[in-house]
């Protein structure tokens, strides 16, 4: 189960009860010092808010943290299904070089130790995975773009390939996203979706347009790979219509806060 942090900064996710060796979690809009829609724990440097503002919040989310992680890594997203990974040769690199790395990269992988896998999201689906066995975590951007290119499907084949991850030994979580209630799209997109294969009767209702349930899309997806059905855990909570404790880009605009979910081996 997902539980609010006593302070409210925090949504901390349940594998962490279940797997002491790891933390997860995402942040919501409280308990930090950027203003206006950026209020106030926004923690994106790629949004529009003060970079100043930005690293004061980050710094508060690393002593947040039961331990503070060697990095905190951040891509810079753009909805499409690149998988950086994250190994002890990246973290040698410079800073210049490691954001050039992280440049269009929308999901990550890693086996380290005391590194924080960040995605950032207002409205689009957060995918936190961790590999149980082979100790891999995995953070995923899933917007409607990533979804409909299968980027959970991508990830999971990735951490398959390098590591030797099996579904079954996966805990994965979805997090706080858009709704099928709030998630209104045109004939385009439900085209799209169902010209990737997507079983739009699971996925799609129709009023006086189209909706679409992201949560489903992705959790799908884990499934396909062989995750257990009971280790996806759904936070079930719509940002759309919570703007007020989680930002929401439809809800606020463009140039406005990021939720930051995060997933760490300690």
């Amino acid at each position: 189960m997902n539980n609010l942090t006593d302070d409210k900064r925090m949504l901390v996710y349940g594998p962490n009860s279940l797997h002491t060796d790891i933390f997860c979690f995402s942040t919501t809009r409280h308990g930090g010092c950027s203003e206006g829609n950026y209020a106030s724990f926004n923690c994106n440097h790629y949004c529009g808010d003060v970079p100043d503002k930005v690293e004061r919040n980050r710094e508060l989310l690393c002593s947040l943290l039961p331990v503070r992680p060697r990095m905190m890594v951040v891509p810079h997203q753009t909805h499409d299904t690149v998988v950086r990974v994250v190994d002890e040769a990246f973290l040698q690199l410079s800073s210049e070089e490691q954001l050039n790395q992280l440049e269009g990269v929308d999901a990550m992988v890693s086996d380290m130790r005391q590194v924080c896998l960040c995605i950032s999201t207002a409205d689009c689906i957060p995918v936190l995975c961790y590999d149980t066995k082979r100790k891999v975590i995995a953070a995923i951007h899933a917007g409607w773009r990533g979804t409909v290119k299968r980027i959970v499907e991508k990830t999971l084949d990735k951490m398959a390939a390098l590591y030797g991850t099996k579904g079954e030994d996966v805990q994965a979580y979805i997090g706080p996203g858009i709704s099928l209630d709030a998630f209104e799209v045109g004939d385009e997109v439900y085209e799209a979706f169902e010209a990737a294969g997507f079983d739009m009767a699971c996925i799609a209702r129709r009023d006086e347009k189209w909706h679409l349930d992201l949560w489903e899309a992705n959790r799908m997806q884990l499934l396909s790979k062989g995750v257990k059905k009971d280790n996806v855990e759904v936070a079930g909570i719509c940002t759309y219509q919570n703007y007020t404790d989680f930002f929401s880009a439809r809800r606020l605009g463009i140039r406005s806060g990021r939720i930051l979910s995060g997933i760490m081996r300690m």
